[in-house]
């Protein structure tokens, strides 16, 4: 399963962040592989897009971060994924 999390971080915890960060690379925990991270240029936020085939581990590693900044988890489907169910929604609406 895809997931996408986003991440916010206020002022007065940024050198903590960029702390953390540099000590641990944001590596995730066991059982999640991430598969790319984006930053805002100028801001402070981003979001990455993993994949886990349980929920825990994405809990856990969202858990390691959420004392320093304000995380957001979604599941997320790609299109070839999505588009079936969106195209089955149509018809189901316009029969």
């Amino acid at each position: 399963m895809l997931f996408i999390i986003h991440w916010t971080i206020t002022p007065e915890n940024r050198n903590a962040v960029l702390a953390r960060f540099a000590d641990t690379c944001g590596v995730p925990p066991a059982g999640v592989k991430l598969l790319g991270r984006w930053y805002a240029v100028g801001q402070l936020l981003g979001f990455a897009v993993a994949e886990s085939d349980r929920l825990e581990p994405v809990l856990q590693w969202s858990l390691e971060w959420s004392d320093l900044m304000h995380m957001h988890v979604y599941p997320a489907m790609v299109d070839a994924d999505a588009a079936p169910l969106l195209f089955a929604a149509l018809d189901k609406k316009a029969g």
